[in-house]
């Protein structure tokens, strides 16, 4: 995990802790003057000051928000006289940590993503250390950026401040790109099922649209009875209108999935009750940081599910990443996916 913005003052000659901390690389931040290491195994902090004390004690009883700590452990080593924030490079040190599941989109970034004066507005790919992906990127263990499939996005100027800056919420986020250096948006037209069938949701320029016109296009083409392959950085989910029975069973047949249970994806909880009854506790699922796929009872006055003979629950999920949220929020109804085997997110 990555470990931000000191808290505490160096005190030459006072003794140092060390915490050796196994449990979940998750990319939290928290307040310790110096950062030894970060281990395949764990992680390693060192921090020295006359409040070294109430440091560790603080990391145990209030983790930062993504932390979860299995195990920590501190002792006394001598004072190295260090007056600045440093994060070592990792090392390999025997077992896995954890790694962390993917995280929605946090509130600070979906206010740059809505805002016309930031530089990352309407960037589907924003994330900082409180969010975005993880799971889906990492490649091998530990999680730095050279070892997830951000490697190949060389951080620009502005985007490399921001992750050498322990004051900044994008301090040593693996992930952090923005326009100007990360993954871009296109669009591109699928070829029709069958060879010279029309394709009824065709869009009239079959070239690769980019940026901000890619996603007005996706927008149209799910409004039109389109099916979308959305590929993200962890990989393709399809979308549709899910109360647009052609789509639907479109989807169905192409996936060959009769009656097997697609994801209603909605970019709220309050779109979400519209078709579905979320108590308390299914709302805390809908809401947590991970945004899992919940299975919930229909509201008996929802839309019908097309091509369905019987009642049946639903499987909600409020969207989880930008990129989805860029898109669904401008459609007429929830979107409809296939339900995805998310292994241990």
């Amino acid at each position: 995990m990555s470990i931000g913005s000191p808290a505490h003052r160096s005190h030459r000659g006072r003794p140092g802790r060390r915490l050796p901390a196994d449990g979940l690389a998750a990319g939290a931040r928290t307040g310790p003057r110096r950062f030894r290491a970060q281990l395949s195994a764990g992680v390693e902090i060192e921090v020295e000051g006359a409040r070294a004390g109430d440091f560790v004690d603080a990391l145990r009883s209030a983790p930062p928000p993504l932390a979860r700590i299995a195990s920590l452990a501190a002792r006394e080593v001598p004072p190295r006289g260090d007056d600045e924030f440093l994060i070592l490079p990792s090392r390999e040190a025997g077992a896995a940590t954890e790694i962390s599941p993917d995280i929605a989109t946090c509130p600070d970034c979906l206010r740059e993503l809505a805002d016309p004066a930031d530089r990352r507005f309407s960037y589907p790919f924003i994330n900082c250390t409180n969010c975005g992906p993880r799971y889906s990127i990492t490649l091998r263990v530990p999680y730095d950026r050279p070892n997830t499939t951000m490697a190949a996005f060389t951080l620009c100027p502005e985007c490399a401040r921001e992750y050498r800056d322990p004051g900044d919420r994008r301090f040593h986020a693996q992930p952090n790109a923005c326009p100007a250096c990360g993954p871009g948006v296109s669009f591109r037209r699928g070829a029709p099922a069958a060879p010279g069938a029309p394709d009824p949701t065709a869009v009239a320029d079959p070239a690769a649209l980019h940026g901000r016109e890619a996603l007005t296009t996706a927008i149209d083409l799910l409004r039109r009875g389109g099916i979308l392959a959305l590929k993200g950085l962890g990989g393709y989910q399809l979308a549709c209108d899910a109360l647009d029975a052609a789509a639907v069973g479109r989807l169905r047949e192409r996936k060959r999935r009769s009656n097997k249970a697609f994801a209603l994806m909605a970019p709220e909880v309050a779109a979400v009750r519209a078709f579905a009854v979320v108590s308390d506790e299914e709302e805390a699922l809908l809401r947590a940081p991970e945004r899992p796929i919940v299975l919930l009872a229909r509201r008996p006055a929802a839309h019908s599910r097309p091509r369905s003979r019987r009642p049946r629950p639903n499987w909600a999920s409020c969207c989880e990443h930008a990129a989805a949220l860029a898109v669904v929020p401008r459609t007429p109804h929830p979107a409809l996916s296939p339900l995805r085997a998310r292994g241990n997110r």
